[in-house]
């Protein structure tokens, strides 16, 4: 599976104090007129404003949430008719044991195919079944695997992400981190007495999203033999993220005295 990249950097918000409303007229300077994104890294300096900065991370995962699995028929006769009638005998033992198992029939698709070999007639079924659970999936496949002869191929199962994974969890990676960084900046003021204020800025310095925890090396050697569990972590992508924020402090308010 091919990871989209990602943006390097991205910034999400940036408040301006009230106080600078009043430089409106006044010309702005090199590094305020580039593109947020691209301003120099550095706290803005506001008379007796009082802030702190902190950076957050956090690296979250997915498992393949589809798994496909394609069980092919195939029988060779002198005869079409036989040909047909044989396959279809065990393509309608293998759709009706689907049906009974809860598969939705939007989630099985049956292709069928005939053609002349030498002197006789092959015609083969294809049966491509998409899976939401793992666990029935393993369970129909070795029921199959027990009833059918082996003129019966049923393939390794193909693991996949749906459409929109990879950015849903960039997302929640970006959030993850934003709320870790908004919990240490308020230890920070809980510890030194002081109340934790608005964010001014936040900031996503980093983010990057990879497939599987198995090198390269290691999956060369094992062609094939992989294990469902294996495949499972081999298709499972995470993705981190590291953000920066700056947060106004406030002073500890004082109870007021009701007379």
């Amino acid at each position: 599976m091919s990871l989209q990249p990602a943006p390097a950097s991205r910034v999400f918000m940036e408040l301006v104090p009230w106080a600078d409303r009043g430089r409106e007229n006044h010309p702005i300077s090199a590094a305020e007129a580039q593109p947020i994104g691209r301003r120099p890294h550095v706290a803005q300096a506001h008379p007796g404003a009082r802030e702190v900065h902190v950076s957050g991370a956090a690296e979250v995962s997915a498992r393949p949430d589809r798994a496909l699995v394609t069980v092919r028929v195939s029988s060779t006769k002198e005869v079409s008719a036989e040909a047909k009638k044989s396959v279809c005998r065990r393509l309608d033992y293998i759709t009706q044991s689907l049906q009974q198992q809860g598969l939705q029939a939007e989630n099985v698709t049956v292709t069928k195919d005939i053609r002349r070999v030498e002197n006789a007639y092959h015609m083969e079924a294809e049966v491509c079944i998409t899976f939401t659970e793992f666990g029935k999936m393993q369970n129909i496949c070795n029921f199959l695997v027990e009833k059918l002869d082996s003129s019966v191929v049923i393939s390794p199962p193909e693991f996949y992400h749906t459409p929109g994974s990879v950015e849903n969890l960039r997302r929640q990676a970006c959030l993850v981190a934003v709320e870790n960084a908004w919990r240490k900046a308020q230890e920070v003021c809980d510890l030194v007495g002081q109340t934790l204020g608005k964010p001014l800025l936040i900031k996503e310095e980093e983010t990057k999203d990879w497939e599987g925890q198995m090198d390269d090396h290691q999956l060369s050697r094992l062609p094939g033999t992989l294990t469902v569990q294996q495949k499972i972590k081999s298709a499972t992508i995470h993705a981190a993220s590291k953000v920066f924020i700056t947060f106004e402090v406030k002073g500890k308010e004082k109870k007021k005295k009701h007379l």
